[in-house]
């Protein structure tokens, strides 16, 4: 996780795209633009929603869930730390139609970060959406392993990035345990890589790795079965990218480590990077609501690098969408 984090860095200038969408898109006036999570320890890694405007996001120190209610511009915790055997939480994400929160539970001792509620295996977490009740767990196969993301497909199967691993995990309706869908060379790397997860408006599942900086598409048999694994050529450099969602017109909306909040653009085999705002400091996960973005800021460089100070406050900010095109 060091080796993930500690190459972060925060960008400082808006670039010209970002301050000319913000100018032309306010946020209504009287709707919340920011969400501020409680305490020194947060260090908030995944963000989350549903339909109703409501909140998730796990933690990567303290473990555990925030929930912030619909129209509510604080976090509350809502799943303790240690709860369903969890420990740091990473990956989030809100499948209504199971009436499930996924969450990623990962060790992290290893990196200075003590497990809360002690050691457990890595593993993929279920909770009920609606009371946060424990539903299920299920070990990622391997020794070294990190559960980082997910997305869940048309047909409920639930697909998994293990950062430490070159290959994307997946769990069948009603499956007992992960197993390997697909697998790449240009997954792996020096440090942690297969990382932020999306199905696109085509149907493909789309995957990039934060150490390398690659986006890859992974194409999607009739039989559920991953087929041929293609990787996209960006438009300009992607540094670190993290939490990446489908977004209209086969496009993704998508984070960098190094400070940066992005729609990305899929024509054929290459990938149009719009950066729609700069200066986060390092931005994490990203969720669509209504036509508002929320982009979550991690801090994660001040807890893996002494140099880098104290945190902030944690926060999550409303950004202003783009009207479908």
């Amino acid at each position: 996780m060091n080796a993930r984090r500690s190459a972060c860095a925060v960008g400082l200038a808006c670039v010209g795209f970002g301050l000319l969408l913000s100018a032309r898109l306010p946020v209504t006036a009287g709707e919340r633009t920011e969400i501020t999570f409680p305490g020194t320890r947060a260090y908030p890694e995944s963000i989350t929603a549903t339909s109703d405007g409501a909140l998730f996001a796990g933690s990567l120190a303290e473990g555990g869930i925030f929930r912030v209610p619909p129209g509510a511009a604080a976090a509350e915790r809502w799943v303790q730390p240690g709860a369903n055997d969890s420990m740091s939480t990473l990956g989030v994400l809100a499948d209504e139609k199971s009436g499930t929160l996924w969450v990623c539970s990962n060790n992290l001792g290893a990196f200075g970060v003590v497990p809360p509620g002690g050691a457990k295996p890595v593993a993929l977490k279920a909770f009920d959406l609606k009371s946060g009740a424990p539903k299920g767990s299920y070990p990622l196969p391997g020794d070294k392993t990190l559960c980082n993301d997910m997305v869940v497909g048309s047909d409920g199967t639930v697909y998994v990035t293990d950062s430490f691993q070159p290959h994307v995990l997946r769990l069948k309706p009603d499956g007992r345990a992960l197993e390997v869908w697909a697998e790449h060379p240009g997954f792996g790397g020096e440090g942690a890589n297969l990382d932020g997860i999306a199905v696109g408006s085509d149907g493909r599942v789309y995957v990039n790795t934060y150490s390398t900086g690659r986006l890859f598409r992974i194409e999607m048999e009739k039989d559920g079965k991953a087929g041929r694994i293609t990787q996209l050529q960006p438009s300009q450099k992607i540094e670190h990218p993290d939490g990446m969602r489908a977004y209209t017109g086969n496009a993704l909306l998508m984070v960098e480590g190094a400070g940066r909040f992005d729609i990305i653009r899929l024509e054929g085999n290459n990938a149009k990077v719009e950066v729609v705002k700069d200066g986060y400091k390092v931005p994490v996960s990203v969720v669509q609501v209504g036509n508002v973005a929320w982009v979550l800021e991690g801090q994660l460089n001040t807890l893996f690098e002494p140099k880098a100070g104290k945190p902030g406050p944690f926060h999550a900010y409303a950004v202003p969408l783009p009207k479908s095109e």
